[in-house]
């Protein structure tokens, strides 16, 4: 049901198929112009995970807030099942309607800039991007559990989605960053998903990146147990889950 409602926005459309274009095409203009070779799939790949980070983000923050306005937030912390159950699937179909961001590169620089498609690893390709969307789904309900008791985290989801990007290294290499980002770096799994993705496309070891990806996915589920389960024991003592 999420899927069907995120594929009818056309708030989600514009962030997951116009948006990544947009900068993909800005992408590919400052690679060219760096006069590099093979770098083109570089910046599509990473300009597509751009749109998947930017489609969970608001997604999974939002989820709560549209179960808050239809008054059905309150239905849903009341079921017997944990809250994280109700929720990572819709945090989970969030994730996968920004997979049609990476698509939508991929074909527009193939379409337009001619870009060859051609997988070093495609078996590893195939693997390196549905896990990388899952731990992105974590992860998102991670930030979607503070929704539960304040209204407007939003605000933090407006503030992550650039200092994500760069930290995860999605279109510029992470060396370029100053030294002590690096830990940042290493605890977030679109660092690790872009590397086992580029490195499946563009040729490098895939399986380190991919168990990484992982690890840190299996830790963001359960912060986000954690988290769920503390914030609702919040909201209910503060009485602020329903709108009104």
């Amino acid at each position: 049901m999420n899927l069907k409602m995120v594929g009818t926005s056309s708030f989600f459309l514009l962030t997951s198929c116009v948006q990544p274009v947009i900068f993909a095409t800005i992408a590919y203009y400052m690679f060219r112009s760096g006069g590099q070779q093979g770098t083109l799939l570089y910046a599509s790949l990473g300009a597509g995970m751009m749109g998947v980070w930017s489609t969970t983000l608001f997604g999974s923050g939002g989820m709560i807030q549209w179960q808050r306005w239809q008054g059905t937030l309150e239905l849903g912390v009341a079921a017997p099942p944990p809250m994280i159950l109700i929720y990572f699937p819709f945090s989970l179909a969030n994730a996968f309607t920004g997979m049609y961001a990476l698509a939508a590169t991929l074909a527009w620089g193939w379409i337009v800039y001619d870009i060859p498609l051609t997988l070093v690893h495609p078996w590893q390709f195939a693997l390196a991007v549905p896990a990388t969307v899952v731990a992105l789904a974590l992860m998102g309900l991670v930030l979607a559990s503070t929704f539960v008791l304040y209204r407007y985290a939003n605000a933090l989801s407006n503030l992550l989605e650039y200092p994500v990007w760069v930290a995860s290294g999605l279109v510029f290499s992470t060396s370029l960053l100053p030294e002590w980002t690096r830990p940042i770096s290493w605890c977030l799994p679109p660092y690790w998903g872009i590397l086992a993705i580029r490195h499946a496309a563009l040729g490098g070891p895939v399986w380190g990146p991919l168990a990484m990806v992982c690890i840190l996915g299996a830790v963001y589920l359960g912060i986000a147990v954690l988290t769920f389960r503390y914030f609702e024991t919040a909201a209910r003592a503060r009485a602020t889950l329903a709108l009104t």
